[in-house]
């Protein structure tokens, strides 16, 4: 039996607060890195793990966390995640070296990652009318905050320092759990089978990335093929043991049947690597080569994130006229174009140019996101929904932890246009990637019947 809410708008409010953070911190630390390099003497590719370590975790988490909702009840698990996030802010600001932040960016990351399943758990069992626009304010906390993290880290690390980009974490964290507790609904029985939870899917799931990491990151120098070989063997050991598990970390079976399904998450994969490709490579350039302080940079950084929202109510429109087609093939166009302009952005051209080629690349993001969503849903059944969002949500980060691995194969040493041409150069690789997929892809009229 589920309550109905007679205030929806006052737990979108209240749960969109806390699930803003897991984009927020993921987004805000794109500024931060050339500052950490700085703090604690790092590479750039030492610096990535920064990001790599809190997509990873997230990937890892997220799926996970729906499940512990069902059990330990949506609020308390929802409570659970901003007592977790608060505690790994606070300690992050105490960091003395890379090892324990990556440490306290783990943490957060599995704190916030508890926020968005429990969020529409209680959205799905207490919103009855208005569900729609429920979902689509959650949404707005998590799009405006991941837009707006950028400048608000610039803003933040250049009035005080890297620190502040944790502690502006606690005033979302209070409000949201104070209201938590008067406004969420009690579910679930509190009670935790630790058996439904693949905990040796997820690790091997994490073994095979990290090492897949640690070799990319070997290209640089000295390639080191035995991590590839562990990869490889630990995807396969992965691949045979999720196939066997009635509750499989990733539904191997399910990819292997509907293969167009999987495609999609393919595509998502590419498009995500080279958004975020620039999305963190281009403050690192802003601040060390055109030297940018980070206030400067994070308002830079809104021609390319903030164009995403502009572009997203227009997408919503082409995407109920014609499909995922059109805006599908206009993403792949857009970000094949920005990418190109990128080689021609030098060391003396004007930083307009820049922001113009950003725009570009940022309404890719608005058609891609929306549409890739809409492809999804065409490929899968009504009542797999909730598991095909939870790995389409695995393959955006996915493509984020390549993009920090990309990253930190070319950005070594002073930072050059020249690296920055060279990242551009294998982003189009994945563009063409892209823009194949986007082809492939059925037209309104010619969907295929859905796989069983």
């Amino acid at each position: 039996m589920t309550n109905t809410i007679k205030r929806p708008w006052l737990l979108v409010v209240t749960i969109g607060l806390g699930t803003l953070l897991n984009p927020l911190n993921s987004s805000m630390i794109s500024v931060a890195l050339t500052r950490l390099q700085d703090e604690f003497s790092l590479t750039f590719a030492a610096a990535s793990w920064l990001v790599s370590i809190f997509y990873l975790t997230s990937a890892a988490a997220q799926p996970v966390m729906g499940k512990l909702g069902d059990m330990f009840g949506a609020k308390r698990l929802f409570l659970s995640g901003l007592a977790v996030s608060a505690l790994a802010s606070l300690l992050a600001v105490f960091s003395p070296n890379l090892m324990f932040l990556l440490i306290w960016r783990a943490l957060q990351a599995l704190g916030s990652s508890t926020l968005y399943p429990s969020a529409m758990l209680m959205i799905r069992g207490h919103v009855t009318q208005g569900q729609g626009k429920a979902l689509a304010g959650l949404s707005l906390f998590a799009t405006t905050s991941a837009a707006f993290g950028p400048s608000i880290g610039g803003f933040l690390i250049s009035w005080w320092d890297w620190h502040a980009i944790f502690l502006i974490n606690f005033p979302f964290i209070i409000v949201s759990f104070s209201l938590s507790l008067f406004i969420l609904p009690n579910t679930g029985s509190g009670r935790i089978d630790l058996r439904r939870i693949d905990f040796s899917g997820i690790g091997l799931f994490a073994a095979a990335m990290v090492t897949l990491i640690l070799g990319l990151l070997s290209l640089e120098k000295d390639p080191d093929w035995f991590m590839f070989g562990i990869s490889a063997v630990t995807a396969v050991v992965f691949y045979l043991y999720e196939k066997r598990k009635q509750e499989p970390f990733i539904d191997v079976l399910t990819l292997k049947k509907n293969y167009n399904t999987t495609l999609v998450y393919a595509q998502f994969i590419c498009i995500s690597l080279v958004y975020y490709t620039y999305f963190f490579g281009l403050p690192a350039y802003l601040q060390q080569v055109r030297g940018l302080d980070e206030q400067k940079t994070g308002l830079v950084m809104l021609s390319l994130a903030g164009m995403g929202i502009i572009i997203a109510p227009l997408t919503g429109k082409l995407v109920d006229r014609f499909g995922a087609k059109v805006p599908l093939l206009l993403g792949a166009g857009t970000l094949t174009a920005g990418t190109v302009l990128i080689l021609t952005f030098h060391n003396h051209s004007p930083l307009g140019w820049l922001i113009a080629i950003m725009i570009i690349l940022g309404m890719s993001s608005g058609f891609n996101n929306i549409s890739m969503q809409r492809a999804l849903f065409e490929q899968v059944r009504a009542e797999d929904t909730g598991s095909a969002s939870g790995l389409f949500q695995t393959s955006r980060y996915l493509g984020a932890i390549l993009s920090s691995s990309v990253l930190g194969i070319f950005f070594t040493g002073a930072m050059t246009i020249d690296q920055l041409h060279k990242v551009a150069v294998v982003s189009l690789i994945f563009c063409a990637v892209v823009t194949g997929l986007s082809i492939r892809i059925p037209g309104r009229n010619q969907r295929p019947a859905v796989s069983s």
